[in-house]
């Protein structure tokens, strides 16, 4: 091996040293955002709502009922309402 095949290899595993030690050292511009828990819904509606679910579960033909129980128990998950938003 020459000798400036050995200059160029050692330059080379330099610079990806350096290039890994600076990555590593760079703060990273945004914080890590906290998980925020879910907010627990009490009341009337809520067990309403999981009653029709559990009544739900146990049906094999398709009902307007539980189609809307679903789609409010995903509105309530996911929060998709516009004004919603914390």
């Amino acid at each position: 091996m020459s000798r400036n095949s050995r200059i160029a290899g050692v330059a080379a595993i330099a610079g990806i040293m350096l290039t890994v030690a600076i990555v590593a050292l760079r703060e990273p511009s945004d914080p890590p955002r906290e998980a925020v828990p879910p907010v627990v819904e009490e009341g009337e509606q809520q067990e309403k709502l999981v009653r029709e679910l559990e009544r739900c579960a146990t049906l094999t033909m398709p009902d307007t009922a539980c189609e809307q129980a679903w789609t409010e128990k995903r509105r309530r998950f996911f929060g998709s309402d516009k004004g919603d938003r914390r």
